[in-house]
């Protein structure tokens, strides 16, 4: 999976290891956060509402004998809009590119349908990548629960995969985890200079932290109707030379309904306000300088379902 990556020097070793890896899974199965924890900072956005992640998302982990990118995607699930349709249609090209692809399960969740409709759709799609497990969020149950779930997994993956119980949010796990993928991957070249730990644009994180700050305590309708543009990012010119560095970020959020427009506002805008203050601070932290932020609210109806208007969104 190249992409616009270059290749880049490393150490001269002929053993240095690289190559992409992606997580699938139900929606809110913990890719997301494993993404993040393995990567060493935040690129992609979390949420306990499902089909969070809308964009595939590639997080860089450089060891000094390997580069791992990992490639976060939306979950797959059954479609109902066509923005569902095409989020599953990003994930399914993002089988055949990979050199390995991880199937997450949750330690507190029970092997469902829904994950062996999943690993059907893995197999059928993608016969030749190398396939393994992840059991996820360990840290919210017993040992005894995680070896059960180790052995459900490895049942559904045939006993052959190597199977992986990690916590993210603990960090159990994750160097064990780190290994086990340098292990899965072929001798190559780093793709990205050492450093780097993600290729996303800035106005697209951007965009995502505003969405998360949104999602944040919301009726479970409104996830899947609310989409974030970034309209603008201009450098705050005439400050004095005493004073750190300034830019302006205009942002649309947009909504299906009246009725949800009023949802991310709130009463006397005072969950906007919110929204605004989380945000931000994740945007400075991304930018590393001062922000302000400017959000409006608009409605864009059945846009999920409006192809023109999924284009102007970015899908």
């Amino acid at each position: 999976m190249s992409g616009d990556a270059t290749t880049y020097n490393n150490t001269g070793s002929d053993t240095f290891r690289s190559g992409f890896v992606c997580f699938v899974g139900r929606p809110n199965t913990g890719k997301s956060t494993l993404t993040n924890a393995l990567v060493g900072e935040k690129i992609a956005i979390t949420s306990n509402r499902p089909q969070t992640t809308r964009h595939t998302i590639r997080g860089i982990v450089n060891r000094p004998d390997a580069q791992l990118i990992l490639v976060d995607t939306p979950g797959l699930h059954r479609p109902r809009t066509l923005l569902g349709q095409r989020l599953n249609d990003l994930v399914r090209d993002t089988y055949s590119e990979v050199d390995a692809i991880g199937i997450c399960i949750p330690a507190d969740e029970a092997i469902g349908p829904g994950d062996r409709w999943i690993v059907d759709q893995v197999t059928r799609m993608a016969p030749k990548t190398t396939l393994f497990g992840i059991v996820t969020k360990i840290d919210r149950v017993t040992p005894d629960r995680v070896a059960k779930q180790l052995l459900a997994l490895s049942a559904l993956l045939g006993g052959e995969r190597e199977v992986v119980p990690v916590s993210a949010t603990s960090g159990q796990q994750l160097e064990v985890l780190t290994d086990v993928l340098v292990g899965l991957m072929e001798t190559g070249p780093a793709f990205y200079p050492d450093g780097e730990l993600t290729d996303e644009p800035e106005q697209v994180l951007m965009a995502e932290f505003i969405r998360e700050a949104a999602l944040e305590g919301v009726r479970d309708e409104l996830p899947h109707s609310l989409a974030v543009v970034i309209e603008e990012v201009i450098p705050r010119e005439g400050r004095p030379e005493n004073q750190a560095p300034m830019v302006d970020v205009h942002a649309i959020l947009y909504v299906e309904r009246d009725s949800q427009k009023g949802i991310i506002i709130g009463k006397k805008g005072a969950r906007l306000k919110e929204v605004g203050i989380a945000a931000r601070g994740q945007i400075e932290r991304l930018l590393g300088m001062r922000v302000y932020l400017e959000l409006h609210v608009k409605v864009a109806k059945d846009w999920q379902r409006d192809p023109k208007q999924l284009r102007k969104m970015g899908f």
